[in-house]
């Protein structure tokens, strides 16, 4: 347990690009900066230049408002867009239009919540509000020569963002990493964000614990560093008291939080209405129209494949809150008959390989088509699992397809009793030891199969094998 756990606090300010739409929030630019010459896709507008004025993209509201039914938010009718004032080489007009939920200001949504596992069962994180607004500019920045520097790329500037603040319900840095993850697969699942595009989630995490003032870490790019930015927080807390509300910045190399600025209040940002953008009003039939057409979301798809393939809740949660993952087992059991083994060979191998070679689902050489035809193999009694898990490793990297490379390799299941008790006979002759302890420990069995299974390359069938190394103990007695 990290250090004040019991008494933590922790809310997120998670900012979501809307990556599925084609241009920025308010101007013609493509949406899709990344690549591109520096300051090369901007605009008057996304610049503020001026006499340029901003007008709203309607995909963009439509997107947003899909993500705030989906967080069981309450939509607004009417919302407003305000101007944040700030004075910073991020946003070159000096303000950045968004939302605020004071002072006459309505956002796109208030309230909802997001459920995550949690220690006692099912746990739900409050939203305290979904706003529109658009994304600040990147900056760059540099050391060279003992001199630091930075630079400022406008490209990004006026992509659409969706801010989500939580309430302070998150008592974990755990737990603010699988919320984080479970965001993610409902935006994915919703079709409006892609989470493989460099910088299209960024979190601000803010952090108390008991008898300390309130910490902002701010533009955290992984749920890990998340994790990590957190749990790092929290012990400097507990051991540093100190009542001023802060901000701090992680710093991934050095795996610190270290200090920026005291902490802004709202009144430092100067709100007010946007005068260049008209309030905007959704239509019932708008609203109702987002209601019927919403996507399988990740809670309903987990138990569709609980009752329709009959998976453990462990697997098919394991499995949707990933969308591609849960594509790629849905796409390979129409190919087999055996879900419930489809899944557990997903979750617990293939995921683990794709993971070690930082592979998404989408980007596995395996096909569906070809990773069943592995396990099929494998049903059959035609290879063993051992040789089976060895193969996917290559497979999940360089592709390929299973049926070739076993015979390439010349692999094959070996259960001829004869052959196999020959190899038994040697390793029990170069292992006394642990036949001793296999005759005083039927456990110990264990050390001598896997022993025979390195010796024939994992082509022994581990059935057989116990079968004769088992007789050979009882004679032996």
């Amino acid at each position: 347990m990290v250090a004040g756990e019991v008494n933590m606090k922790i809310g997120l300010e998670i900012h979501c690009q809307l990556t599925s739409l084609s241009t920025k929030l308010f101007c013609s630019c493509p949406s899709n900066y990344r690549g591109k010459p520096p300051n090369s896709n901007v605009c008057p507008v996304c610049l503020g230049l001026p006499g340029a004025l901003p007008v709203l993209n309607e995909n963009a509201v439509e997107a947003a408002a899909r993500v705030a039914i989906a967080l069981h938010s309450n939509l607004s009718k009417f919302f407003i867009f305000f101007r944040k004032n700030y004075f910073y080489p991020d946003m070159s007009k000096n303000y950045q239009i968004s939302q605020y939920d004071k002072a006459g200001g309505i956002p796109l949504a208030v309230g909802g919540y997001i459920k995550i596992p949690g220690k006692n069962g099912e746990k739900k994180i409050r939203i305290r509000r979904i706003q529109l607004e658009e994304d600040p500019a990147k900056l760059v920045h540099r050391r060279e020569n003992g001199h630091e520097y930075t630079l400022v790329d406008y490209n990004r500037s006026g992509v659409a963002l969706i801010e989500i603040v939580t309430e302070p319900d998150i008592k974990s840095p755990k737990e603010a990493r699988i919320l984080l993850q479970k965001l993610q697969s409902i935006l994915e699942h919703l079709g409006v964000f892609d989470s493989h595009l460099e910088g299209s989630m960024r979190c601000d995490a803010n952090i108390s614990v008991k008898g300390s003032g309130r910490v902002e870490i701010k533009n955290i790019s992984s749920f890990k560093d998340v994790e990590k930015a957190l749990r790092y927080e929290a012990v400097r807390l507990s051991t540093q008291r100190s009542q001023e509300n802060v901000t701090r910045r992680w710093d991934e190399v050095l795996r610190v939080t270290l200090p920026m600025r005291t902490k802004e209040s709202e009144a430092d940002y100067r709100y007010f209405p946007e005068p260049n953008l008209p309030p905007v009003e959704l239509s019932e039939e708008f609203i109702e129209y987002l209601y019927t057409s919403m996507p399988e979301l990740p809670d309903i798809r987990a138990k569709r494949f609980i009752e329709e393939y009959g998976l453990e809740e462990y697997y098919a949660h394991v499995l949707t809150m990933n969308k591609e993952l849960a594509d790629y087992f849905e796409e390979a059991v129409k190919y087999y008959d055996n879900p419930i083994n489809l899944s557990h060979w997903v979750v617990n191998e293939l995921n683990r390989r794709l993971s070690h070679f930082s592979l998404t689902p989408r980007e596995c050489k395996l096909r569906p088509e070809g990773f069943i035809s592995l396990l099929k193999m494998l049903d059959e009694r035609k290879i063993t699992p051992k040789i089976a898990k060895d193969l996917l490793w290559s497979l999940v990297e360089r592709g390929g397809d299973p049926v070739k490379e076993i015979q390439k390799l010349g692999l094959r299941r070996m259960a001829e009793e004869d052959t196999l008790m020959k190899i038994v006979d040697k390793i029990f002759e170069s292992n006394k030891k642990a036949v001793e302890d296999a005759l005083k420990n039927p456990k110990a069995i264990d050390f001598l199969i896997g022993e025979a299974i390195k010796r024939t390359r994992g082509q022994a069938d581990p059935l057989v094998l116990r079968k004769i190394i088992e007789r050979k103990l009882r004679d032996i007695k």
